[in-house]
């Protein structure tokens, strides 16, 4: 999985998003302000397209309207505006439509300034891109590839929002648990990620352990000019690949793992092969 996966381009000319505090929108007036914000907001290089190319089969969502724009047209948003949401699903769409056995996961986690119309129209534009791909609500533990398969099923979508209980093919957001260590000390990250793995439910839902470094307020005034990637994440993936590596997958072990620029390290086929070690259980079994 990518963290705030839609963030590859932000628009530094539109306003800042309802995600910020009313001081960050005051100081984003200045363009310089936002040039710097950009480079904080902005956690992926690859587009949509390139991110299922390279193995990325869960997204993490976080959606805006515009305020004072006319319509309930929805944005993705990490403190400025990204694209369209219909401009993403689309581009997703076309990936499954030429690869009909793979499965993703939409994980529509935080809104912001919409009230239940931009929500039905969000919802609208969801069942329209996928249509008959989209997977109903189901007891996740049936929920195989081979189930997918079988129905022609390519899209779950997690979406935290109690309008989920007026759509079949919502999936609650308490289906898809995804704990933040909201720290940017990286041995801190890791035994956070040990706990909750400890603590994870045993059966009915999915699992996201997020493999992140989150920056504080001093640490992007320290480095205002290098932006997230510079300051935590080059400096830190190294590790955190090597977490990744000695993990098992399966009942309490790891299910999705997310990731900021998924593209600097072999971060998708790193957590792709740990599907080998479930094989290799399986042919012991036998």
């Amino acid at each position: 999985g990518s963290h705030d996966s839609f963030s590859y381009w932000v628009d530094e000319k539109s306003p800042v998003g309802p995600d910020q505090a009313a001081a960050i929108k005051r100081l984003a007036r200045i363009s310089l302000v936002r040039k710097i914000m950009k480079k904080w907001s902005v956690t992926q290089n690859l587009t949509f397209k390139e991110q299922l190319e390279g193995g990325i089969r869960y997204f993490d969502l976080r959606v805006s309207s515009k305020p004072g724009e006319i319509g309930q047209e929805t944005y993705f948003i990490h403190g400025l505006f990204g694209i369209k949401v219909w401009d993403g699903l689309k581009e997703m769409n076309s990936f499954l439509e030429q690869h009909p056995k793979e499965v993703i996961f939409l994980d529509f986690n935080h809104f912001y300034a919409m009230d239940d119309s931009h929500h039905h129209f969000l919802i609208n534009r969801i069942r329209s891109a996928f249509e008959s791909k989209l997977c109903c609500v189901e007891c996740v533990e049936y929920v195989t590839l081979l189930y997918m398969w079988e129905k022609k099923h390519q899209v779950l979508i997690f979406y935290h929002h109690p309008l989920y209980q007026e759509y079949p093919f919502l999936w609650p957001g308490n289906k898809m648990p995804a704990p933040w260590a909201n720290t940017t000390n990286v041995h801190k990250l890791l035994q956070f990620l040990e706990t909750t793995l400890e603590e994870r439910s045993r059966y009915g839902t999915f699992h996201v352990s997020q493999a992140i470094l989150t920056p504080r307020v001093k640490t992007i005034a320290r480095h205002l000019i290098r932006g997230l990637k510079n300051t935590l994440v080059h400096r830190n993936l190294p590790m955190i690949l090597n977490w990744v590596k000695a993990q098992k997958p399966g009942v309490m072990g790891v299910n999705i793992i997310t990731s900021d620029f998924v593209e600097l390290v072999d971060f998708a086929a790193t957590v792709i092969a740990l599907n080998d070690l479930l094989l290799e259980e399986d042919e012991s079994a036998t």
